[in-house]
């Protein structure tokens, strides 16, 4: 490829013509795309309005049995499984720019149709405007990621992924459900209330969109990344032929699909075991399990720097999956040791399911790891690792249903994603990626 056509392969300025990194370059945030990390935890706040009551509303406003609205939920998850491949593989061929206008397009029409079919009534149109939206805010926000992955420094590139992951958590659920909570009193309670909160949501999408499409002009935005020759159809097929013909991505692949599974695992095993089993109630429950998510924001960025200090691998392996698994022992073990229903046990529980949110940011790292292992193909390899991030849910309530179809309870769920976590440890060890303090 011409140098002179694609200026992510240009030759690098000398350190007499480089600009000085200014505090945010420092911190890990590219002083160019500053602007786009606000704009994706505007968008994903916009998103994430009706995460925690879109299911009761549904049910409400159309009259259906709940296992039809969790049909239409799954349909979305599925789609939103497609999209996030389809964030790294269009980024490759489009620039990530497009993909992300596309995204917030594919989002705001399916939710405005979303909205028209529940006025209406009409389930079956729910279901296929609903199913179509989740392909919209996957390749928003992902193809964000493959931006700041072509855009920062090697010696930044995991702080930089961390900061990524601050804005996409901060938004969906956590600010996202801090504006519901303020906006549904306000206009009108209720379903009504909530049906005003997601069309407010419409506005906080484009407000996020706006600020990446006029706030960010580096033209790498709209510049293809993948290798110049290759037709479109193999760029966006690319992903999974790497998965296929490279062992090490494939690795990657599985060790972001194990990352947070446990996750998705324990919200369908713990609640009644925190809820009803040790007597602590569900306004409880939900208190521990926003503790966990805020513990989480607040470290993504901390092991982002970490590894970029103390190497990728060696941050994943040992903070990330022995972190989690330690933490994970501890969120399913101390609520059952201290005594039902007591405050300090609470509290203990607490701490316990802290520990596992805050080991998960170890992971953190693996959003640069991904592309390191295949630099020409930055977006394919990107395509894997967000599809990953889509199948986890998957992964985690896979396991809680085969585990309990065999038989067996809580404590055999967690020791199956305990063994998951010492599969990724192996894993891990073989992703070694060219990277100030790794060895290749």
């Amino acid at each position: 490829m011409s140098t002179t056509t694609n200026p992510l392969l240009r030759t690098a300025p000398t350190p007499t013509t480089a600009p000085a990194p200014g505090r945010l370059d420092r911190l890990g945030i590219p002083r160019p795309l500053a602007l786009g990390f606000l704009g994706v935890l505007v968008v994903m706040t916009g998103v994430g309005v009706e995460s925690n009551f879109v299911t009761p509303h549904m049910v409400a406003v159309l009259g259906s049995p709940p296992a039809t609205v969790a049909t239409i939920v799954t349909g979305a998850s599925l789609a939103t499984l497609v999209g996030s491949y389809l964030s790294g593989a269009l980024a490759d061929l489009l620039g990530p720019r497009p993909v992300m206008t596309l995204g917030v397009a594919v989002w705001v029409v399916f939710e405005l149709l979303f909205l028209g079919a529940l006025h209406l009534g009409s389930v079956p149109l729910t279901a296929v405007a609903y199913t179509l939206r989740g392909l919209g805010h996957p390749l928003a926000a992902f193809a964000f990621l493959v931006w700041v992955n072509v855009t920062a420094p090697v010696e930044r590139r995991g702080a930089a992924v961390g900061w990524f992951y601050v804005a996409f958590t901060g938004g969906l659920p956590t600010l996202g459900s801090l504006f519901a909570l303020g906006t549904i009193p306000v206009l009108g309670g209720g379903v009504v209330g909530e049906t005003g909160a997601m069309t407010a949501s419409i506005a906080l999408v484009v407000a996020g969109w706006a600020l990446v499409r006029f706030g960010v002009r580096l033209p790498s935005g709209t510049q293809r990344i993948a290798p110049a020759g290759e037709s479109a159809w193999r760029v966006v097929t690319s992903g999974v032929r790497l998965t296929a013909t490279r062992p090490r991505v494939l690795m990657g692949f599985l060790v972001r699909l194990v990352n947070t599974a446990p996750e998705f695992g324990m919200f369908v095993v713990l609640p009644a075991v925190i809820a009803d089993e040790r007597g602590w109630g569900q306004q409880r429950w939900l208190l521990m399990t926003v503790c966990v998510y805020a513990t989480n924001i607040l470290v993504n960025a901390l092991f982002g720097w970490v590894g970029d200090r103390i190497g990728w691998v060696r941050t994943v392996r040992w903070f990330g999956v022995v972190g989690s698994a330690v933490g994970l022992l501890a969120w399913w073990y101390v609520p059952q040791l201290v005594p039902a229903g007591s405050d300090w046990g609470y509290v203990a529980s607490v701490v316990a399911g802290c520990v596992f949110g805050c080991s998960l940011a170890g992971f953190v790292p693996m959003g640069a790891i991904m592309p390191a292992l295949e630099p020409r193909h930055r977006g394919a390899a990107m395509a894997m690792y967000t599809t990953a991030a889509g199948g986890a849910a998957f992964l985690g309530t896979g396991v809680v249903a085969v585990v309990f179809a065999l038989g067996g309870g809580g404590a055999a769920v967690t020791w199956t994603f305990v063994g998951l976590y010492a599969c990724a440890f192996v894993m891990v060890g073989r992703l070694h990626v060219p990277q100030h303090g790794e060895a290749h």
